[in-house]
């Protein structure tokens, strides 16, 4: 085999591993990271490219009516996957009056956060964001084939080299290891998003990962959503924001949106595209 596959996979994941260090929460070197401590002191100087991933952001906060928004991380604190009895509520109120991106000011190439304590969590873009960043990488070096699969965010530089689409299964929320649809791909992009996916159990009941950030409790609505566009980062995006809202409301969103999506309602009814 030539060695220029190998080199060119090699830059693929430089590029990813310098998106993880910019803007990694869990890094204490990430712009995240001097976002978060500079809340309340001072603004943060941003780049171009952050610039764009934060108006995107922005984008989605409008979109959602609030309900996809990056400064909900604070949640975390108050829900995380080692506690056994449920959160005292004024623990809650204590989040949620830390969260709110229209409190956010962003100006001249910097951003702030107004109050100590407020955070920005980008994991809801830059996952996506990256997986269509990658494509275009490959693609530029010369790349016709392949996937790039993030955490099972999917999105494709082109066809398998027979020239046949990628066979790309849909989860079963009972059963991660078992497919509850197939879809064929040549291009473009599919995730999939659900409650399911990660959860805390307490008192013998599963609370979704995704939180509501104007009540501060985890969602309760649609088990899962996949949706098929020609970018990741508005896939992946659009999946969210379905998740966070009321099932019926989801549904019809998820209709007015024009893209390919497939939906399991608690029920367990299977909802598609046309």
């Amino acid at each position: 085999m030539s060695p220029e596959p190998e080199a060119h996979a090699e830059q693929c994941l430089t590029e990813i591993r310098r998106f993880e260090a910019k803007y990694s929460r869990y890094s204490e070197d990430s712009l995240v990271s001097r976002i978060n401590n500079n809340a309340g002191i001072r603004s943060t100087s941003i780049d171009e490219e952050t610039d764009r991933i934060l108006e995107y952001a922005d984008v989605c906060f409008q979109l959602s009516h609030g309900k996809f928004d990056v400064t909900s991380g604070v949640l975390r604190q108050v829900w995380h996957k080692d506690m056994n009895v449920l959160p005292d509520p004024k623990d809650i109120e204590s989040a949620t009056a830390l969260i709110g991106w229209d409190k956010v000011t962003r100006k001249n190439g910097s951003i702030e956060l107004p109050a100590t304590g407020m955070q920005i969590d980008l994991g809801g873009v830059v996952k996506e964001y990256v997986a269509d960043a990658v494509v275009q990488l490959a693609k530029s070096l010369g790349a016709t084939s392949g996937v790039v699969n993030l955490g099972g965010d999917i999105a494709l530089i082109g066809p398998q080299p027979d020239g046949r689409p990628w066979d790309i299964g849909v989860s079963d929320p009972d059963d991660s290891l078992q497919a509850l649809a197939t879809i064929q791909l040549s291009s473009g992009a599919i995730t999939t998003s659900g409650g399911y996916e990660r959860f805390v159990e307490i008192e013998g009941k599963k609370y979704s990962h995704l939180l509501d950030p104007t009540t501060g409790w985890p969602v309760d609505n649609l088990l899962g959503v996949s949706i098929i566009a020609d970018q990741a980062v508005v896939a992946g995006s659009l999946s969210t924001i379905a998740l966070l809202m009321p099932e019926q409301e989801a549904l019809s969103f998820l209709k007015e949106s024009d893209a390919p999506y497939l939906a399991i309602d608690t029920g367990r009814m299977i909802h598609r595209s046309n």
